[in-house]
């Protein structure tokens, strides 16, 4: 009896050291990730990591993400603090954004205020704004005192004061409160 427990007790430990190393050599093995790294998940169907990144984002499949020159710069400038007429990384606000995406993206110039780009776009309905648009608010004020720029799905991305640059969702009770309409450059 006592020898079918020892036998029993050496078969269970031998068990556990060959778990105990497969587990060391295959974490040993897994390529470490902080938070600097881009987690990629491969390709499926030909999609890019850019497109798998933001077609998750943004609730939407990878494929319909289409403008990857637009994700590529809103990916670059992430996080990027906000600050008043902020022009850089280091610090920019809504609409130093907003031209910096136009300038990079669309080629084209833009004003450098909110309530300018308003003055010279034409008027969109919500329902009607496509990837581009600009979505303007008048934020605790009588006039457009943010911009930001519209992707799909409810989604646009802009420098907001507290989080800067980010992607919000105009379904978001701060966001239906402001918003004012959209726009889209004559």
């Amino acid at each position: 009896m006592i020898n079918a427990i020892s036998y029993t007790l050496k078969r269970r430990s031998l068990l556990l050291m060959l778990c105990a190393l497969f587990s060391l050599y295959s974490c040993r093995n897994k390529k470490e990730i902080n938070k600097t790294d881009t987690v990629v998940t491969p390709k499926k169907s030909g999609s890019s990591a850019i497109q798998v990144k933001y077609g998750t984002q943004l609730n939407v499949a990878p494929k319909e993400i289409e403008n990857e020159k637009l994700y590529s710069f809103i990916d670059e400038w992430y996080a990027a603090p906000y600050k008043y007429a902020g022009t850089d990384k280091s610090g920019i606000d809504c609409s130093g954004f907003t031209s910096k995406l136009y300038e990079s993206v669309y080629l084209k110039k833009i004003s450098r205020a909110s309530k300018d780009i308003y003055a010279t776009s034409v008027v969109v309905k919500k329902e009607d704004l496509k990837e581009g648009d600009f979505v303007f608010f008048k934020i605790e004020s009588k006039n457009v005192s943010h911009v930001g720029v519209y992707l799909m799905n409810n989604k646009f991305v802009h420098a907001s004061t507290k989080k800067g640059v980010i992607i919000s969702d105009l379904n978001e009770p701060y966001y239906l409160k402001y918003f004012y309409t959209g726009g889209r450059l004559k």
